[in-house]
């Protein structure tokens, strides 16, 4: 589930933002009102539970991957990190959804949002420096 931001053929320098899909929040708007029956039944402090769908929906909200033809940088909740496509050795699918990028020094940094489906926006972005899988 991951909404896109692509860019047209003739802007080439504009980059690509990969980022969760918004429907995401009618997840966490069903988890706040089945919490709301917590709330709504138990001892005031519960209502401090509420903070946990704000919490999620500002992930949602700022969870993403932007890529360009020199860099690509992977944004969560607290802080994001970019990097260069030279130091990107390759992209891997393991457990998660999500692409993991394994760095040069030995490092994996997680590409929020990025699925095997969008490997075509970043080889568009990366000037080839991601392979296309479709071709």
């Amino acid at each position: 589930m991951a909404g896109v931001t692509s860019q047209s053929p003739s802007a080439a320098a504009k980059p690509v933002v990969i980022r969760m899909s918004p429907m995401a929040h009618f997840a966490v708007g069903f988890l706040a009102l089945g919490m709301l029956a917590l709330v709504l039944s138990g001892p005031t402090w519960v209502a401090a539970l509420l903070i946990i769908p704000v919490i999620l929906s500002a992930y949602i909200a700022r969870l993403r991957t932007v890529a360009d033809r020199d860099t690509v940088t992977a944004r969560n909740l607290l802080s994001s990190e970019t990097v260069r496509w030279e130091d990107v050795e390759g992209l891997r699918f393991e457990k998660s959804v999500w692409a993991r990028a394994q760095l040069r020094d030995g490092r994996e940094l997680m590409l929020p949002a990025v699925s095997f489906a969008t490997l075509p926006l970043l080889t568009e972005a990366s000037a080839g420096r991601v392979p296309n899988p479709y071709r």
